[in-house]
């Protein structure tokens, strides 16, 4: 009976370094949750008033504490602040991970390390209530937007000389206009052409009124070459407080004539005031863009996917899921720092990072292991200890019986 319960001793001793052993290895591994062995008792059946017969492992239990989060200057890496796991896919089997250290596929699929497709929502899934699925991001080229929309604000100085009604606007004459700039005008093959605006205070008809200002546009090809001629594109007038009052939007129609399709532009003059200061561009907008090529993504502390291009475009991917359960204790580990659901975890609560239950990422950042060397140390040898003393008593135990067989 002495060696069957030394035995036992020894096997859970045993056990023991192995847990121990297997956290230390994976002290650096990302995101790793470090083990305990549990061990229970064991008495014979239907005995009393008896010692134990040894030890048993009663099971394996998993620490799920957050590890130090770590900045690896990579944007695609992600870290869980707070509760969820990513969910990712390989071979059509859906597992669960802490490790956020992402890479793109050649094809600009968003993928762990190993490989395994990360779930969330693509734009066209709409996100709420879409469909969970593999996430991609368009690693080639956006083409090009020919520029529909254009805003101007603009502060007018009513300082400025005023031209009389009998003066022909003449582009060449800055004495026929009161004051001049111009804004870039993508057409639809994404040359960077520009429109000039020539703005002229008019000449009250009434003494003492507020003036109104006419814009001229000029539409310029990229080299500077002129396209058609000026066109009078708005009238702008103004209250006595210098307040917009009419003349914006107005359409400016342009055909480049260098093989890109005619344009429509809307010029939108919302916020223009008209005072006693100098004049000014206070804001310009535009929604058009010559083509660029991909630079990069960053995730966001929402889970959201954002693809930079080198023309300066901010295109959104979609947004990572994460997964919550009621028992994350009873999830399963398996190899490549990922679990599986078992019939104790329940089953997945899948929600982007902030909402429900699931915590925020950190972009850029990869969390630690949560195993501590300096305490898996001191169980280390606490366990050697305990392998080394139920080893004697084998020995012991082997020693008396050879002395009973010899006598």
């Amino acid at each position: 009976m002495t060696l069957q319960t030394a035995l036992s001793g020894l096997l859970g001793a045993q056990t023991g370094l192995n847990t121990v052993s297997n956290d230390l290895a994976n002290a650096s591994t990302t995101a790793y949750k470090s083990q305990t062995a549990l061990f229970e008792d064991v008495f014979p059946a239907n005995a009393t008033n008896t010692p134990g017969i040894g030890t048993a492992t009663e099971g394996i239990s998993t620490d799920l504490t957050q590890g130090n989060l770590t900045a690896t200057g990579n944007s695609m890496d992600a870290a869980i602040q707070g509760n969820g796991y990513f969910l990712v896919s390989s071979n059509g089997t859906q597992q669960y991970t802490r490790d956020g250290a992402f890479q793109l596929s050649a094809n600009g699929q968003l993928q762990t390390l190993n490989g395994a497709s990360v779930l969330g929502y693509s734009n066209a899934s709409g996100i709420a209530g879409g469909t969970l699925g593999p996430i991609s991001i368009n690693t080639g080229a956006v083409p090009a937007n020919a520029s529909a929309n254009i805003g101007a604000t603009l502060n007018l100085n009513s300082g400025d000389a005023q031209i009389p009604s009998t003066t022909t606007f003449n582009p060449a004459d800055p004495t026929t206009y009161s004051e001049s700039t111009s804004v870039v005008t993508y057409d639809s093959l994404g040359n960077a052409n520009r429109t000039q605006l020539y703005l002229v205070q008019n000449q009250p008809t009434t003494a003492g009124a507020t003036p109104s200002w006419t814009v001229y546009a000029q539409p310029q090809l990229a080299n500077g070459t002129a396209v058609g001629t000026p066109q009078n594109l708005t009238t702008l007038n103004f209250s006595t407080s210098g307040k917009l009052t009419s003349g914006s939007p107005a359409t400016l129609s342009v055909n480049w004539g260098n093989g890109a399709a005619a344009s429509n532009i809307a010029f939108n003059f919302t916020g223009t005031t008209l005072s006693a200061q100098n004049f000014s561009v206070a804001g310009l907008t535009n929604d058009g863009y010559a083509p660029g090529s991909y630079t990069g993504s960053s995730i966001g502390s929402d889970g959201s996917i954002k693809a930079t291009y080198s023309n300066g475009q901010t295109v959104s991917a979609g947004k990572i899921a994460l997964a919550n359960f009621i028992n994350p204790e009873g999830l399963t580990p398996v190899t490549g720092n990922l679990f599986t659901t078992s019939t104790t975890s329940g089953q997945p609560v899948v929600n982007t990072p902030g909402n429900g239950l699931a915590g925020t990422l950190a972009g850029g950042e990869l969390e630690a292991s949560n195993a501590t060397t300096s305490s898996l140390l001191v169980s280390l040898i606490q366990y050697q200890q305990a392998y080394q003393a139920n080893t004697s008593v084998i020995q012991t135990e082997q020693q008396d019986g050879q002395r009973l067989v010899q006598i």
